[in-house]
């Protein structure tokens, strides 16, 4: 893919296809680490923390955290 350094307001910017970021899993407004390694430009996703609710909807919205569980009884000096 070849893209173009246009102006930006006061700045410069990038535009890469919707077709590319897709592909990459990027979406709109997502911030991207910018790194300079041997004179190239390096663009890689940012690692984002995910809510609780965020991971739980990978699993269906259900966290089913009604239930204690038994840890069974201490080993060490750990105290319960």
């Amino acid at each position: 893919m070849v893209t173009q350094v246009k102006a930006w307001g006061n700045g410069q910017g990038i535009r890469f296809s919707k077709e590319l970021l897709d592909t990459l899993g990027i979406r709109l407004n997502e911030y991207l680490n910018v790194k300079v390694v041997d004179g190239d430009i390096v663009l890689s996703k940012t690692f984002k923390h995910r809510t609780l609710e965020e991971r739980a909807a990978e699993y269906g919205g259900e966290l089913n955290l009604t239930e204690e569980l038994s840890w069974g009884e201490p080993v060490g000096r750990e105290v319960w």
